[in-house]
């Protein structure tokens, strides 16, 4: 028997983590500020598996990437690496969806498709947008934290790439509605 999620675990998995280091960054810096992320991801990671027997691979990936250079940030004592994480997620997620489209399979469909159905054109061009989206957002991250303090990259870290990415989904939906399918029980005529 499959146990259905609790609503609030999404986002406590997805954004927790985030909250817990920005919160530490505030009281104690950088550092603390890593230790905690890496400890709050870890706990979000294992409440997902918890409640819903499986890690999605979103989180997962963003998991790994943080126990990796959020660890090698504690080890050496040196910022660049937990500056690097967002760099490192956002390509992979790239990486990822342009590998998909490359072998045929838009990725995004079986994480989305249940919830907004659309054609293989929709998907095909959703999957490119968020590729392309993702490249950039890497690019910004490390553009940012070349150039800016690092209370200026936190900031942008917690809020900018939440915003940003929040922007670009909304701005997705005419995509979506253009190619969205319409309800089996519509096609039919059934109540």
């Amino acid at each position: 028997m499959t146990r259905t999620p609790p609503r609030w675990l999404k986002p406590t998995v997805d954004y927790g983590p985030l909250a817990v280091f920005l919160l530490a960054y505030i009281k104690a810096g950088l550092l603390v500020a890593t230790g905690a992320l890496i400890a709050a991801t870890a706990v979000a990671v294992a409440l997902a598996l918890w409640t819903e027997r499986r890690v999605p691979w979103m989180p997962l990936t963003t998991a790994v990437v943080v126990g990796i250079f959020g660890g090698l940030t504690l080890w050496s004592g040196d910022e660049i690496f937990i500056k690097m994480k967002p760099t490192i997620v956002q390509a992979l997620f790239a990486a990822a969806l342009l590998g998909g489209l490359a072998f045929g399979r838009p990725l995004l469909k079986p994480l989305l498709g249940a919830a907004w159905p659309m054609d293989d054109a929709g998907w095909r061009r959703l999957s490119l947008r968020f590729a392309l989206f993702f490249v950039v957002m890497a690019a910004l991250n490390e553009a940012v934290w070349r150039t800016q303090s690092t209370d200026v990259w936190v900031t942008f870290k917690v809020f900018g790439l939440i915003g940003l990415t929040l922007l670009f989904s909304i701005a997705q939906a005419p995509l979506m509605m253009r190619h969205r399918l319409a309800e089996e029980t519509e096609e039919s005529g059934q109540p």
